[in-house]
């Protein structure tokens, strides 16, 4: 009898051993800018995903048979094209399985270079269409491109505004020149008139110079191609100047830190987010009251694609049956079709979401809330 307990002691050792050994631990990358003007948005985008691992994790979920567990390897990018180059690099050196991100198309366009030497598959929402025009295989836009942005703008300025002249300013990066192109673009396409082009930075702050020209074309919409960080203080100083026209953008403005800065200056602001509203739906209400709960603040934008961005990677693992077979993993991420809380995710053969719905939103109680439910 007194060799029972060291034997089943033993066993139970090999047991466990056994068992700690069968689960697989997979890192996924995530790269935003998590301090500086755009911080906002960067975090917004590691909660999201941080909010999907921690949902696998307690499932438990499991791949051919053994429990996953999942890890966020979140880089702080500073939305620096060079600085997510290196980044890129870190990550791929880390070993992540895929990666959430980059948030800017200045960052995405280099740093999918370094991803795609590795075979990593990406999921941005980066919105420049030059991102998936380099024939890449593993890119996979999570969120609409700027010709769906910026034409969705162009179309409502011409057929809900009815703005017969426009003016167009943008901050120079890659995205921001990108969705004012496509806002030109349809906004020609359906009779507008440019009345003006001017050009900023990503940095600045004071716009009442490029204002005070613009003002004197008197334009009926004015398209900003660009952040909230600069949309925000430039609707305060459109007022400022007694400017009539409205402020357009397309989803770098279209956030609850737009409306948090730029105060009563929101209310004519009107931007384009990639999405359906998320209040008019079950999973999208669910998805708000997860999110205020777990981090005691209002998302921004795309938190939601990152946390479906996860989700979708996970399910891409379970179908591909491995979680570490990265051109597995692509080839099934090829053929998704995943229904998610912004929308069903599945891509074209460059890399871009399919049929990418488009919602119109204005700033009301400092948060964006769809067009079609309030007046103008």
């Amino acid at each position: 009898m007194r060799y029972t307990t060291p034997i089943v002691a033993t066993i139970s050792a090999l047991v466990f051993v056994t068992a700690a050994q069968a689960q697989q631990d997979v890192l996924i990358g995530h790269s935003a800018p998590l301090t500086g003007p755009q911080a906002a948005n960067g975090k917004d985008n590691e909660n999201g995903a941080r909010l999907a691992i921690d949902e696998l994790n307690q499932l438990p979920f499991k791949v051919a048979g053994k429990p996953v567990k999942f890890e966020l390897v979140s880089e702080d990018d500073q939305a620096d094209p060079k600085v997510g180059v290196q980044v890129a690099q870190n990550l791929v050196d880390k070993n992540v399985v895929a990666v959430v991100g980059p948030y800017n198309s200045g960052v995405a366009i280099p740093a999918s270079r370094v991803y795609n030497s590795a075979g990593i598959p990406m999921l941005p929402v980066a919105s420049n269409p030059d991102l998936t025009k380099q024939g890449f295989n593993n890119i996979f836009r999570i969120g609409a491109n700027d010709s769906q942005l910026g034409g969705t703008m162009g179309e409502f300025a011409a057929k809900t505004l009815k703005a017969k002249n426009a003016a167009v300013i943008d901050d120079r990066t890659a995205y921001g020149q990108g969705v004012a192109e496509e806002f030109i673009k349809e906004a020609k396409k359906n009779g507008i008139q440019i009345v003006d082009r001017e050009y900023t930075n990503s940095q600045a702050s004071d716009f009442l110079g490029i204002l005070t020209t613009i003002k004197s074309k008197n334009p009926d919409v004015i398209f900003f191609g660009g952040y909230a960080a600069q949309g925000a203080p430039m609707a305060k100083q459109m007022l400022q100047r007694g400017l009539r026209a409205k402020l357009l953008g397309g989803d770098g403005i279209c956030s609850a830190d737009m409306g948090k800065v730029a105060g009563s200056a929101a209310s004519i602001v009107y931007c384009s987010q990639g999405g359906v509203a998320l209040d008019s739906t079950p999973a999208g209400r669910a998805f708000l009251k997860k999110y205020l709960d777990t981090y005691h603040t209002q998302p921004q934008v795309y938190g939601v694609n990152y946390y479906d961005g996860v989700k979708l990677i996970a399910d891409a693992m379970a179908k591909a049956g491995t979680t570490t077979d990265k051109a597995k993993l692509i080839a099934q991420l090829k053929k998704a079709h995943y229904k998610g809380v912004a929308g069903t995710y599945s891509f074209d053969d460059k890399g871009d979401l399919e049929g990418a719905p488009t919602t119109v939103y204005v700033i009301r109680d400092g948060l964006p809330v769809p067009y079609t439910k309030n007046a103008k």
